[in-house]
């Protein structure tokens, strides 16, 4: 026998590979450790956390390295994998599970268990069923606390084609589920936006649907994306203004901004505008570009409007919490951000439809008529070229020319869709209105056709009328004067309508105010605001004199009403 070792021997043993009372086994001990395992699989295990001088194992044991270092593998990668895994024998008992399918609570593994047992029974069931062509199952669990869990089932078969156990694999799809459900009901929402254009938009007029659009996208973006202070701005192609139409539960001052689109000075919002890139900005007071939006706000998040690829403007999101916004939010904002760029873009052609239509025929009708009036010209400057010194012949041929022309410009100016009343200028005096008749009432309107058509028709009626072509000096004759009515253009030179519906409700509240507009969707904001502010009503040019006195009336009758 060898000499013992002065240094006791800590020794790592398989079960198996020489009995305990040899003589080996006996020196091994004397003055030393001997841990013993049963596989060399658990001794691989022992060792990476262990000090062994001596690791002993059978031949058998020692005669397939690979295989046993493969089934090792496998054991730890089952042990790491993110999702759950087990096998579940006849009883519906767990055979094995890994740690992950653990950390489930006992609601889910009971579920995981009983489906099994299932598939088990399924498997089983009919001596016809081939077993090597038996697949997996699926099977969703939902728990109380509204979680998703994926299951997978899979008959496990011996050498003998027998079905033994049943191995599952089991992953959290709370997340993946919660997606979908915001994703068809983005694209549910996208669809009652786009739908403007039913049966029921289409009786609605101008402001109802103006109204129903704003209500629509305040109640999605509120209920669906849970975004309560935003804003939406759209962008002005002739002046590169960021000009905002929607908003909730942000500040007069943030709404009154102005912004371009420009990734220089003009916040985040013009930032996107410009490069057409979202923007996730975790802390508003560390960030350079943030300007002035929600009073405590303390992260925001903008994504562009897009459509056909082009950026008409933005959706700014803010939050009074820190890193409110994930990369999850940025996904579903620009998804539903197109929707409302859409709708958006839909409304503004409906709104315009009075004009296009009448566009629409101008342009057939030119069509029609260029080729034949250019023919006309065509053959005119030929045939006085072929009478030169013929001055009265040539005389004829140039009024030709001019009738010509003057057919194709009348035609340009019956189609136009214009911008102002659809009426005659009035000439003398109608009766005294009973309604308006003695009615202070101011007209601002920067258009001086517009200005003076609709002062002749109501001095007509009996109305002392104060016109002025600015809404600065709107605003200075409010100042001076009560008025029972103010009657403005929404976009005027220095100050805009919006300003002056202001200023006319500051000095007397009771005051009924009616804009007028000749623009698609209001690009500054002024009818929406104006109309929670108590706006008496819209005017779209061109109109009808019996329209406007129709809403003059009303906005009169209703404010006498109410003082």
């Amino acid at each position: 026998m060898p000499n013992v070792s002065a240094k006791p021997l800590n020794v790592l043993m398989v079960r198996g590979a020489i009995e305990s009372g040899t003589d080996l086994a006996r020196w091994l001990g004397k003055g030393g450790h001997i841990e013993f395992v049963d596989s060399l699989a658990e001794a691989v295990d022992v060792l990476a956390t262990g000090d062994y001088d001596v690791v002993l194992a059978s031949a058998a044991e020692l005669s397939q390295p690979a295989e046993t270092q493969i089934a090792h593998q496998a054991a730890t990668i089952l042990e790491h994998v993110a999702q759950g895994v087990c096998i579940v024998g006849p009883d519906g008992h767990l055979v094995w599970a890994n740690p992950k399918l653990l950390s489930f609570s006992d609601s889910v593994r009971e579920q995981v268990s009983r489906f099994c047992l299932d598939t088990f029974a399924w498997a089983t069931s009919e001596p016809a069923r081939r077993p090597s062509h038996l697949r997996g199952r699926r099977f969703t669990i939902t728990t109380d606390d509204n979680e998703f869990f994926e299951v997978t089932a899979t008959p496990v078969i011996d050498l003998d084609h027998r079905v033994t156990q049943v191995a599952a694999v089991v992953w959290e799809a709370t997340k993946l589920k919660h997606l979908q459900e915001k994703l068809d009901a983005i694209d549910h929402a996208g669809r009652e936006l786009v739908g403007l254009d039913t049966e029921q938009f289409s009786r609605l007029d101008t402001q109802e649907r103006l109204a129903l659009l704003e209500q629509k996208i305040i109640r999605y973006t509120r209920d669906l994306m849970r975004f309560h202070n935003f804003a939406v701005r759209l962008l002005d192609k002739n002046t590169n203004k960021l000009e905002v139409v929607i908003s909730s539960g942000m500040p007069t001052e943030a709404q009154d901004l102005d912004l371009y689109a420009s990734s220089d000075g003009n916040g985040i919002s013009g930032y996107v505008a410009h490069t057409g890139r979202s923007y996730i900005c975790p802390d508003v007071t560390k960030d350079s570009r943030y300007l002035t939006g929600l009073a405590d706000a303390r992260s925001s998040l903008t994504v562009p409007l897009r459509l056909n690829d082009q950026v008409i403007g933005v959706l700014n999101v803010e939050s009074d919490e820190p890193a409110a916004f994930t990369e999850d939010h940025r996904q579903f904002a620009e998804i539903f951000a197109r929707h409302v760029a859409l709708a958006l873009h839909i409304l503004d052609l409906l709104v315009s439809e009075r004009y296009t239509a009448t566009g629409k025929l101008g342009s057939d009708v030119m069509a029609e008529i260029r080729g034949p009036v250019s023919d006309i010209l065509s053959d005119v400057a030929s045939l006085k070229e072929d009478y030169i010194g013929q001055d009265d012949l040539r005389h004829r041929l140039d009024k030709i020319s001019d009738y010509a022309v003057a057919i194709r410009e009348s035609i340009k100016q019956v189609t136009n869709p214009g911008r102002g009343l659809i009426t005659r200028r009035t000439t003398g005096k109608a009766r005294r209105d009973p309604i308006l008749g003695g009615k202070r009432i101011l007209i601002a309107d920067d258009e001086e056709v517009i200005r003076e058509t609709v002062c002749d028709v109501l001095t007509s009626y009996g109305c002392e009328v104060c016109g002025v072509p600015n809404g600065q000096e709107a605003i200075d004759a409010i100042g001076r004067t009560p008025f029972d009515l103010v009657l403005s253009d929404i976009r005027m030179p220095i100050k805009n309508g919006y300003q002056v519906f202001a200023a006319a409700k500051e000095a007397d509240s009771s005051t009924p105010v009616i804009l007028m507009t000749g623009f698609g969707y209001d690009p500054n904001h002024s009818i929406i605001r104006a109309r929670r502010e108590g706006l008496a009503a819209v005017l779209f040019k061109p109109f009808k004199v019996e329209q406007l006195l129709g809403e003059l009336r009303t906005a009169i009758r209703t404010a006498s009403k109410t003082a």
